[in-house]
């Protein structure tokens, strides 16, 4: 699991680092004036922007500090601290991040040696339960903290940061899975509708491979390539249309283990995904046959969308980052995403999430303080006008500050009532399944063509 969530976070932060210039220069304003209230009460100098009242309750904390540590490094890094500002003007508190890709390395060894940080945001909730498990210093979230997470965040999301019956962590940045890349252009020029259900897209993929009889322009280009991580995009695959056919329940009893991996019920599922990423008529725009979705990365994946040589790729609303310089990511853009649809006749709309999570190792009246502030929707709001495609799961969350449209999108269909919002299951699964024979078995399902049954076997007989 960590390796999938360093992977998504490089390849965000490399791009982005290619950006930086135009950033610093478009950037908001971070010296403690608002473009616009949040939620207006004033407080100190400078701290007008956000709700200086909530702090009052942790007394005079001037003169105080507290320690964070993430796998974020900069330029993202910057964005946080200067989201970080408004709280310090109004309680006196001294934030002091630290930043390294080394986090899910260290982690651990740290917190073992007796040298946590106060905070941690942790890349996925299976680490976090690592720590939880391996450790027994993580704290559970403060009252005060789990209050304002009420306020703000879904019920949805307290258990993906609950362990063995405690509540330990909330979510921080998260991501939708639940997306297909196109271009806007492409289609309309083709006369393409976006579906709006799974039987239509397979009827547009099916109309795209009778308009191209030669085969040089495909539905359908993937990638699945992540060095150590090869194979979770098509777990992402697997999950989003898990969620889709067999419910919500069926899915928590799935990744709990509650039901086994290779029952009939996952095998259909695995089936209807094989009807598009193993379908020669389908993929792999842009690259070659079925093998080659297994040699290309992730990241160079959608890229052909460019080109005109495919017309979809599934990936999650990071993959923003992963478009050249110069590309403009909008609905009337040259490239933009549609959600991933469910089926005819679906009440709800399943949306599959990935997110950081916030989790505390010390307990004294700042660190309380800062991680209510971080549950806020007046941080929510500061953090997603910085930029860097951050957008929250906070359901106060004005969509309007939020700076990228594709995380525009995501942050809708967070707040959208008709959402069942269910966490990537890889990474709520034990490492040797969810980031071992899972992704390893997806990957030669793909590449060798292993029969469908007998992957979900070998799955199944890796759970502990």
């Amino acid at each position: 699991m960590s390796v999938r969530g360093r992977s998504k976070t490089t390849a965000l932060t490399s791009v982005v680092a290619l950006s930086l210039l135009l950033a610093a220069c478009g950037g908001d304003d971070t010296s403690g004036e608002s473009d616009g209230e949040t939620t207006g009460s004033e407080g100190t100098a400078g701290s007008s922007e956000i709700d200086c009242s909530l702090y009052e309750q942790f007394g005079d904390l001037s003169g105080t500090s507290v320690s964070t540590y993430a796998s974020i490094v900069t330029p993202e890094s910057e964005a946080y601290e200067a989201a970080f500002v408004p709280f310090e003007d109004c309680t006196g508190v001294d934030v002091r991040g630290e930043w390294s890709k080394e986090f899910e390395a260290q982690i651990v060894v740290r917190v073992q040696s007796g040298n946590p940080p106060d905070i941690a945001l942790f890349p996925q909730p299976g680490l976090l339960q690592t720590v939880v498990n391996d450790t027994g210093k993580v704290l559970p979230v403060f009252p005060e903290t789990e209050a304002v997470v009420d306020e703000n965040f879904s019920e949805d999301w307290k258990a993906y940061g609950t362990v063995n019956g405690t509540y330990y962590g909330f979510p921080n940045s998260s991501n939708s899975k639940s997306f297909v890349w196109y271009s806007p252009g492409a289609f309309a020029d083709a006369g393409y509708e976006v579906p709006e259900t799974w039987e239509d897209l397979l009827a547009l993929s099916d109309q795209i491979v009778a308009d191209n009889p030669d085969g040089d322009v495909k539905p359908w280009c993937a990638g699945i390539s992540s060095g150590d991580a090869t194979g979770w995009p098509v777990t992402d695959w697997i999950e989003d249309k898990m969620l889709r056919d067999q419910g919500a329940e069926y899915y928590d009893q799935w990744v709990a283990h509650e039901v086994p991996f290779n029952a009939p019920e996952s095998v259909e599922v695995w089936d209807a995904v094989g009807s598009i990423l193993r379908n020669e008529d389908y993929v792999n725009g842009g690259f070659g046959n079925v093998q080659t979705i297994a040699s290309t990365t992730f990241q160079d994946g959608g890229l052909p969308i460019l080109d005109g040589a495919c017309y979809m790729y599934k990936m999650a609303s990071f993959y923003a980052a992963n478009w050249p310089e110069g590309t403009t990511v909008a609905e009337d853009g040259d490239v933009f995403a549609f959600y991933f649809p469910a089926n005819e006749g679906a009440d709800e709309k399943p949306v599959l999430v990935g997110s950081e999570f916030i989790a505390a190792f010390d307990d004294r009246p700042e660190v309380r303080a800062f991680t209510t502030y971080l549950a806020s929707a007046d941080y929510a709001n500061l953090r997603a006008k910085e930029g860097f495609g951050f957008v929250s799961a906070n359901q106060n969350l004005d969509v309007a500050n939020v700076e990228s449209p594709i995380s525009k999108l995501a942050a809708e269909q967070f707040q959208d009532p008709a959402a069942l919002i269910r966490f990537d299951g890889a990474d709520l699964m034990p490492g040797e399944v969810g980031s071992g024979a899972f992704w390893r078995e997806a990957t030669a399902w793909i590449a060798e063509g292993k029969d469908t049954k007998a992957v979900l076997d070998a799955i199944e007989s890796s759970w502990p």
